[in-house]
């Protein structure tokens, strides 16, 4: 009976030990993946802040666009030409001749 009952310790100390080996292996995976979801937290976190300001220079870029569009809409309605005239008023002030300088030609 001896041999027997060495033998159910002998199959139960394996049994113990591929239980250990089990739990460790499970509890090594259970880590790397705990480890995973944090990094992967950081990195989404990191991506929505970054998505938040291309969303936000992506607005004011619209908005620089869309004032442009109205600006040439502006310059390119009736009478545009003369709005742009009277704004450009730096140009020539009033009472005075513009000079152009033309090159002669055959003059060094």
């Amino acid at each position: 009976m001896e041999a027997g009952a060495a033998a159910n310790l002998s199959s139960e100390r394996r049994d113990l030990h591929c239980s250990v080996i089990g739990l460790t292996v499970k509890v090594g995976l259970v880590l790397m993946a705990a480890v995973s979801l944090v990094r992967l937290a950081g990195t989404y976190q990191e991506r929505m802040d970054r998505q938040g300001e291309l969303a936000a220079v992506l607005q004011l870029e619209q908005a620089k666009l869309a004032k442009a569009r109205e600006r040439f809409d502006v310059l390119f309605s009736m009478d545009g030409e003369q709005r742009l005239i009277r704004e450009q008023n730096q140009w020539i002030a009033p009472n005075r001749l513009r000079v152009v300088w033309k090159p002669v030609a055959g003059a060094p």
